[in-house]
């Protein structure tokens, strides 16, 4: 937070993917903990990488910053995203918002908790009362009448839905009921990993886009209070079958 607002070196990593220097820094002091605490640990994170294919035993899922972009251009919108996973499923999973001092935890079968308080997702059962939220993926400028096609079917459907830019806080935000479901498409695993245990543990459903398990290294994700979840995935199967029987694909 002592960096954010204030000058700093900005690097792209592709046409709109940025990377900063508190980024690397940050990912750099973590994994210089892990590597003393913990030896025999894996790491993968964004910036430095690590084993992308998921490897035996305990691997810590990192990113130091989600929402570059956000904290890149003064918006008070990201967070530190964190989960251990011992053989590809997480185990622990920790979020902070330093902006809003939200710390949020979750631990496999123990809950999950926004600073040390339980949480638990809405109760919302109608498209029409939900509020959702999505992100675009890094490729949307080859892909934009796909990616704000469905937004626009989740729009005429939907209560309303938000573009926040943090994928970790949009699923932060489904478990604590802030928002009552959050789809996304081509994510990292650090993006989601810790993210996608908290609304399991407070009571929400998580698969991919498909219906299918959800895995960090799925990509993609749709996360629930659960009553909506079967309603979401309508329209995501709606919205490709239209694609699909378009002549102009």
């Amino acid at each position: 937070m002592a960096r954010f607002g204030r000058d700093f070196q900005i690097d792209k990593k592709g046409t709109i993917d940025l990377v900063t220097e508190v980024d690397v820094a940050v990912e750099r002091m973590f994994r210089g903990l892990i590597g003393e605490r913990f030896p025999g640990h894996h790491v993968l994170a964004e910036e430095l990488g690590g084993a992308r294919d998921v490897p035996e035993g305990a691997c810590w899922v990192f990113d130091p910053i989600d929402g570059t972009t956000n904290f890149a251009h003064g918006l008070p919108i990201f967070c530190a995203s964190l989960a251990l996973e011992i053989d590809g499923v997480a185990e622990v999973a920790a979020v902070y918002d330093p902006n809003r001092r939200e710390l949020f935890t979750a631990e496999r079968g123990n809950g999950a908790f926004l600073n040390g308080r339980p949480l638990r997702v809405s109760a919302a059962a109608r498209l029409v009362d939900a509020l959702l939220v999505t992100g675009f993926p890094y490729d949307v400028h080859a892909r934009v009448e796909e990616i704000v096609g469905l937004f626009g079917a989740f729009v005429g459907k939907a209560r309303a839905v938000r573009r926040l830019g943090s994928a970790a806080i949009d699923l932060c935000y489904v478990a604590a009921g802030r928002m009552d479901g959050f789809w996304e498409t081509d994510l990292q695993p650090w993006d989601i990993a810790g993210g996608g245990l908290i609304v399991a543990e407070a009571g929400g459903c998580v698969t991919n886009t498909d219906g299918h398990p959800f895995t960090s290294r799925g990509g993609h994700v749709l996360a629930t209070n659960g009553h909506l979840h079967d309603l979401m995935l309508e329209v995501i199967m709606s919205f490709r079958a239209g694609r699909a029987r378009s002549p102009s694909e």
